[in-house]
């Protein structure tokens, strides 16, 4: 029993001295992911339902996107981000909807300056691709993740509603 307890407090003797050492190589990582000298910039084409994000004038992903519907349409300007959470809780008149698959706005909200709009996950992934949003700018869970680890706040977001010659760059001829 005493060999047992010995190898035990051994064992967790050395996972606290990894962790202890781990920690600092860990937060430098991190911190390098978040380079201030970096400018980054979130292009959303509302015609082509695409959005790019741009990091040092360098395309990094594009992705497909569901934007406001007639009714509700997506804002157009120049924005930026707020706040960003993860597993967020969607709340509407009535309507409390706690994290999970039936959450309207998916796994990660990314707030925007033009209050009440964001960019965010979705329940519904066969909307993508279509004006089907209360105005907020829509992608598929794994691709706003993607997104959320790369953006932080105060990154620009513009949102277009025509085509300019830099969205015919960005995402091709219209089609």
């Amino acid at each position: 029993m005493s060999t047992n307890r010995t190898t035990w407090r051994s064992t967790t003797l050395a996972l606290a001295t990894a962790l202890t050492i781990a920690q600092p190589v860990m937060a430098a990582e991190g911190a390098r992911s978040v380079d201030a000298s970096v400018t980054r910039r979130v292009v959303v084409s509302i015609p082509d339902r695409k959005l790019a994000l741009i990091e040092n004038d360098r395309i990094v992903s594009i992705y497909p996107v569901a934007v406001g519907a007639s009714v509700s349409p997506s804002p157009v300007g120049t924005f930026s981000i707020v706040n960003r959470v993860s597993n967020p809780t969607y709340y509407k008149t009535g309507r409390v909807v706690g994290p999970g698959s039936t959450n309207p706005v998916g796994t990660r909200w990314i707030g925007l300056s033009a209050k009440g709009y964001g960019i965010h996950g979705t329940d519904a992934p066969a909307s993508i691709g279509f004006a089907k949003s209360h105005g907020c700018i829509r992608l598929r869970n794994r691709d706003v993740e993607q997104l959320f680890a790369r953006v932080r706040t105060g990154d620009i977001v513009e949102l277009h509603a025509e085509r300019t010659p830099e969205l015919t760059q960005l995402f091709g001829e219209a089609q």
